[in-house]
């Protein structure tokens, strides 16, 4: 895919008092991008739109260039102990995405200049746990590899936390311009992770972003560069014939991983699919005519971490999901860990 350049940028003025906004400000001024400036990177007007859809499609190739200023970081059950805010949103188009819940109908997508701020609250983080281990997610809200050729944040934070004694830096994402990240010192440090899913999940529903084979092709070169590597089956979903194509994922991801010389630090994640009321509304306001499962009343009524309520399957359902899915992952990699199904 060619890589995400923006229609238009928005700057904090504050964003301009950092080595990294004046760059990146420079760079978007010669290539000719239009550039206004915003009072806050959480309140952005200007984004164009006669429609509800056409807004959020502007939205998505819009970039704001921000700083992060609370100093406290969200925790990250049940991947990590706390978010490490890089970034915000990203430019695929994701039927699904539960980003629809926090972010609404125009998630623009934001970068976060002050770099040596954010890394050096982690660390401080971190010294406050030691000599326990301390796990930052960078992927909790956003897709941090689509705009890293613009940043340089995720290369930034990969060889920090390679320095790091008692720091893990982890992240996920759907994109595979993973070339600058390759010859980065992350001293095992950084798990990479890829989301994946069935075939007609990843063409229904994942739009603007890479297909299967592109993604694993992308994890075989991380693997090979001796990241700990990861894949991320999420959102699960059950469907007529959901065995047959999650088995059949499991056995492409088993053929093609085969091709690294060396076996990888392996782990799964799976996630089931899930929907709050307003992402819901939300995504049937973007998406009128979409094939997603939304329907109350064949799912289960969850609190979430964060104080609101869920739609998840049902008990005995996630408990097929699960039991299915566990045996195909152990059978073809015996050696992988499964952190978590939820």
């Amino acid at each position: 895919m060619k890589d995400f350049i923006p229609k238009r940028v928005f700057f904090e003025p504050q964003a301009l008092d950092y080595p990294l906004g004046q760059e990146m400000y420079e760079r978007f001024r010669q290539m000719d991008i239009p550039i206004k400036l915003t009072g806050s990177h959480n309140r952005v007007t200007g984004i164009p739109g006669n429609s509800t859809q056409e807004a959020f499609r502007e939205a998505k190739q819009t970039l704001v260039v921000g700083v992060r200023k609370s100093a406290d970081f969200v925790t990250c059950k049940p991947s990590a102990h706390y978010q490490l805010p890089l970034n915000t949103s990203c430019p695929g188009m994701c039927e699904y995405c539960y980003l629809a819940t926090t972010l609404g109908k125009k998630p623009y997508i934001r970068v976060y200049v002050n770099i040596e701020d954010i890394l050096a609250r982690a660390k401080r983080y971190m010294e406050e746990r030691a000599p326990a281990i301390t796990i930052f997610e960078g992927a909790a809200v956003s897709d941090p590899i689509p705009t890293e050729h613009l940043t340089g944040l995720l290369r930034r934070t990969i060889a920090f936390f390679g320095e790091q004694p008692w720091g893990r830096f982890r992240f996920v994402t759907k994109f595979t311009d993973v070339a600058s990240l390759l010859s980065v010192k992350h001293a095992g440090h950084t798990r990479f992770r890829f989301s994946i899913n069935a075939t007609s999940v990843l063409q229904q529903f994942e739009h603007g972003t890479p297909g299967l084979l592109e993604r694993v092709a992308a994890a075989r070169d991380v693997a090979r560069a001796g990241y700990p590597l990861g894949f991320i089956l999420a959102p699960v979903f059950k469907f007529p014939d959901w065995q047959q194509q999650y088995q059949a994922v499991i056995a492409l991801l088993q053929q093609e991983m085969t091709k690294v010389a060396v076996a990888p630090d392996l782990t799964f994640e799976i996630i089931t699919h899930r929907f709050t009321k307003r992402a819901k509304n939300n995504i049937l306001d973007l998406y009128p005519h979409t094939q997603l499962p939304l329907d109350e009343t064949e799912r289960m009524f969850k609190y979430g971490q964060f104080g609101y309520g869920k739609y998840v399957y049902p008990k005995e359902e996630q408990k097929e999901l699960k039991d299915f899915l566990t045996e195909e992952l152990q059978r073809r990699f015996p050696a992988a860990a499964i952190e978590y199904f939820v």
